[in-house]
């Protein structure tokens, strides 16, 4: 059940104290993320109505996500216009030393405090508009003390096209309830990426299945009497995994001084309270020293580049594995065909973005560009003013907007 609470009306309170201009923006956005749908997947899985729907808008070449290219860091980065370090989501899986806790996916619908930034939904509800979200990421935790006016809690059972039937509920409300962002999320190319991996006739039949979905999504956006842009964006892209090059933890000899976080590409190790900083140099130099294929620990400059500096999170050591190799914890660990979470300039690490409406060009396409952008680029769209500093800066999606 979706529901509408007080919130915009707190909204349209804090927009009066920000004098912010509160006339109703003429545009509204559907942002839909399809998990794991890779930049290539339009072409080489003949999506053919994302297809029609980038020719009669923008697409990207590629958009490449922020590291670890994972599912929550990635989805969160989206929509904050942040780096994982400065949103607090570090991976899909990492532990914060100074809470003594550990973060998986979802765990900030209990705790919210995990996540340091404001969300784009809050950032639209504070401006006094309504916003929905059905299963982005973390939408239904209750960020800064805010949650979306209409938001469902996630349910892998939930039907999709009553996904896509909710979302055109949404849009024929009236206009004082109507939301002008609505967020939403589908999981299955993912899924079935990693259980086949990317080239697999599997692959091309969940695309296949997605790709009709968002086609009568679009066309169903068409017949409705208001301004809607649709954008399609994806978190990160899939890689083929050679199983035959899996490198087991036991194998790393890391020390019982550590903490081991092992996400498959990335391996974060913390050090145990009492540890030395001269230990954790011993067990850097140590795991370079065995000298493993494809296996490097990040030094200071790796960190600064990757932005990942030292902290709670980011793990005292931080070990990662390229492309198509992984990391398992043991020989009983499953290891798919598909895998992600390299670093982001990996080419099969490349996002899709495809976006159409009245806020967008035609027929344009752009080179590769960074996920932080899509943030102030739906502030624009919207015509909301940025209430809190961001890393994303709009430069190659900007030459994409329509004149307003």
């Amino acid at each position: 059940m979706t529901f509408f609470s007080w919130r915009s009306l707190l909204g349209c309170l804090i927009l009066l104290s920000l004098n912010v201009h509160a006339e109703r923006p003429e545009q509204h956005v559907v942002l839909i993320s399809i998990d794991g749908f890779r930049h290539d997947y339009i072409d080489k899985h003949q999506a053919r109505a994302m297809a029609n729907i980038a020719a009669r808008g923008v697409r990207a070449e590629s958009m490449q996500p922020v590291y670890p290219a994972n599912t929550f860091p990635n989805h969160i980065s989206l929509l904050t216009g942040l780096l994982p370090v400065n949103h607090g989501i570090v991976n899909n899986r990492f532990y914060d030393k100074s809470r003594h806790a550990y973060y998986s996916m979802g765990e900030a619908y209990k705790d919210s405090t995990w996540i340091t930034a404001m969300p784009f939904w809050n950032l639209v509800e504070t401006h006094g508009y309504p916003a929905a979200t059905y299963f982005w990421p973390e939408s239904d935790a209750r960020i800064g003390g805010q949650l979306p006016s209409y938001h469902f809690h996630y349910s892998k059972y939930s039907d999709y096209q009553q996904r896509i039937d909710q979302i055109i509920e949404w849009l024929t409300y009236p206009d004082a309830t109507r939301p002008v962002f609505i967020a939403g999320y589908f999981s299955l190319v993912d899924t079935v990426g990693h259980d086949y991996g990317p080239d697999a006739p599997q692959t091309f039949a969940a695309v296949q299945k997605i790709d009709a979905l968002i086609g009568q999504l679009y066309e169903r956006i068409q017949a409705l009497p208001i301004k809607v842009n649709l954008i399609l964006v994806s978190d990160h892209g899939m890689n083929a995994v050679d199983t035959s090059r899996i490198i087991y933890q036991d194998e790393l000899n890391i020390s019982d001084d550590f903490l081991v976080l092992n996400e498959g590409e990335q391996i974060l190790l913390y050090a145990k309270d009492g540890v030395s900083e001269a230990d954790v140099k011993k067990q850097e130099e140590a795991l370079r020293a065995l000298a493993l294929p494809g296996v490097r620990v990040f030094d200071e400059n790796q960190r600064n580049h990757y932005h990942m500096p030292h902290n709670p999170r980011t793990g005292d050591i931080i070990i990662t594995i390229d492309a198509p190799a992984r990391f398992a914890k043991n020989k009983d660990s499953r290891i798919g065909p598909g895998g992600h979470g390299y670093l982001p300039e990996h080419p099969d690490m490349g996002a899709t973005f495809v976006a159409a409406g009245p806020a967008f060009k035609q027929g344009q396409r752009l080179p590769r560009f960074s996920n932080l952008e899509v943030y102030p680029a739906l502030a624009k769209v919207l015509g909301l003013e940025l209430l809190r500093p961001i890393d994303g800066k709009l430069d190659i999606l900007n030459q994409a907007l329509a004149e307003q």
